[in-house]
């Protein structure tokens, strides 16, 4: 491939950050919890739709958490990364078309719809990271991976200041048809902004383990995951790593889901919190660059600690919020570190990980981020609940990023490269 070939392919890929953040920002952030609450819940208690939305969370991301590490084996032992990433990406446009049907009181409804489209787009990403290693080469990696983030912050952040021009600039009587619009706004842009990744980035050559062209691919699918398992300790770096995002990712999860509905739950206008989301999607294009620069410049690692420390200070900070600029000023704090994190953590992990096996690794990766997805939500909303308030909740998170930040000390980040190495040589090409 030629430098211009290499170079749109990267773009290509890094537009599908742009196109699936549009779900992210409007669906999972902004404009469905607060529907969600007020419209859908709007016959529930305000804590009871706050723990209503972060069961609904767990339940979507548990289910993507048990279906990912099997289809991405599949997919690795297949050669179809591409193929799967279509496939979640259009039952991901189908759950968030649906939720145009949902009106007063449909609480359940909203959840099965929301459900649908959140395992489409966790199942995606799956296949769209395990992209990563082949597009972007080794010294790049990190400034790839921010790219992507910084491309999903700004369309994401595009989309939603159209939808809350098309909600808040109507009169009262079609605000409700207007919000229901946005949603099919999202399954639209996703549709439509995906292109550029089928088309333009090819599928990898894959490699298979020795002994697996004598199985049928699900049976090889099912073989290999069960080596990986048994062979987990021989990638310790990349195991601890796996727990220490994990832990922290618990946190960093738990603040992008729940925070518009815990502003809500304060009485804050949905102006001010939806509005603060925007914000950030804004901020946070500059800040994603920022990451990938300091990464070359201190190393990943470090880059990531900065990330925590920062978002440390947001969640004790969240327990003495009491007005909206408090919100507004906790926004722009979270912008600054948000993308960078994420960015980091995927790049990271992409260099410590054989090529031809990455969708399966990064269905772990997945599995690792939505069991943080799962506990995170869940004890938030299970403190809500017990204590009728969320501001206990905030402060819980952290745990995680301390615990989280440790264990990433203990990550040999050059042991888990030499390893993931070793291991690809081992693997055998295939055109089948």
């Amino acid at each position: 491939m030629d430098e211009k070939q290499h170079k749109r392919a990267i773009n290509a890929w890094a537009m599908y950050d742009w196109a699936n953040s549009a779900f992210a920002t409007t669906i999972m952030a902004a404009v469905l919890p607060v529907y969600y609450s007020s419209v859908a819940a709007g016959n529930l208690e305000p804590y009871q739709a706050t723990s209503a939305w972060g069961y609904t969370t767990t339940i979507a991301l548990l289910l993507a958490a048990v279906l990912t590490p099997i289809l991405g084996t599949y997919a690795d032992v297949r050669g179809s990364k591409k193929k799967f990433l279509t496939i979640f990406a259009l039952i991901g446009v189908l759950g968030t078309a649906l939720l145009f049907f949902v009106q007063t009181g449909d609480w359940l409804k909203a959840s099965i719809f929301f459900i649908i489209g959140n395992i489409g787009f966790s199942g995606s990403l799956v296949f769209y990271d395990s992209l990563l290693p082949h597009v972007a080469r080794p010294e790049e990696i990190d400034k790839v991976s921010s790219k992507g983030y910084a491309l999903g912050y700004l369309g994401g952040g595009i989309l939603l200041a159209i939808n809350l021009a098309m909600i808040m600039m109507t009169p009262d009587n079609v605000t409700a048809l207007m919000t229901r619009l946005s949603f099919v706004t999202v399954a639209v842009w996703w549709l439509v902004f995906s292109i550029p990744i089928l088309r333009i980035v090819t599928e990898p050559t894959h490699k298979i383990i020795p002994g697996e062209e004598k199985l049928n691919p699900l049976s090889a699918s099912f073989a290999r995951l069960g080596e990986t398992f048994k062979r987990l300790k021989h990638y310790r770096q990349l195991f601890k790593f796996i727990v220490a995002f994990w832990l922290y990712n618990n946190g960093i999860g738990t603040i992008i889901t729940m925070a518009v509905i815990y502003g809500t739950e304060l009485g804050f206008d949905s102006t001010v919190t939806i509005g603060t989301l925007l914000m950030v999607q804004f901020v946070a294009v500059p800040f994603a660059f920022l990451f990938g620069w300091i990464a070359g410049k201190i190393g990943t690692k470090r880059a990531i600690y900065i990330s925590l420390v920062i978002y440390t200070l947001i969640a004790i900070a969240g327990y003495f919020m009491q007005k909206e600029w408090h919100f507004f000023a906790l926004g722009f704090a979270v912008a600054t570190v948000q993308g960078g994190s994420q960015a980091l953590s995927r790049s990271l992990f992409g260099r410590m990980l054989p090529k031809s096996q990455s969708a399966e690794f990064y269905s772990f990766f997945a599995v690792s981020e939505k069991i943080a997805g799962v506990a995170g939500p869940f004890v938030f909303a299970t403190v809500s609940m017990l204590m009728g308030h969320s501001r206990l909740s905030i402060v819980s998170l952290v745990i995680f990023f301390a615990l989280g930040g440790f264990l990433l000390t203990k990550v040999d980040e050059k042991e888990g490269i030499r390893v993931a190495q070793e291991e690809e040589a081992k693997l055998t090409p295939t055109s089948a």
